[in-house]
């Protein structure tokens, strides 16, 4: 695949990205809140506590299910990650493949024998 590709898909990656941040974050404070509650709630012996914890978790949880489209974001996030790992890869790139590279010196080295 060549550069103007990974440039699109790329573009394209990080628009989706920033179009669904809002959702990314609000799963990340839900994910972190519902951890935290389900943590204290374990830790906890007191039935009011317990109650208050579960009500907190169950409350985070459907926000976390609310932001499911956070997921989208997290898998463009990857993609611009593979886009940028295989930039250099890319016909013309810094790592990129040549067979006839090193063709004129094995050429030379050939006739001098």
């Amino acid at each position: 695949m060549n550069k103007f590709w990974y440039v699109v898909i790329g573009i394209v990656a990080v628009f989706i990205a920033l179009s669904n941040l809002g959702s990314l974050i609000g799963l990340a404070i839900s994910t972190a809140i519902l951890y935290y509650t389900v943590k204290w709630f374990m830790k906890t012996d007191s039935l009011f506590k317990k109650i208050l914890w579960g009500s907190i978790a169950a409350i985070a949880g459907i926000t976390a299910v609310a932001n499911v489209s956070a997921i989208l974001a997290l898998i463009a996030l990857y993609v611009v990650y593979v886009v940028y790992r295989k930039w250099d890869d890319a016909p013309g790139g810094k790592h990129s493949y040549d067979p006839f590279a090193s063709f004129e010196k094995q050429w030379q080295e050939l006739k001098n024998k």
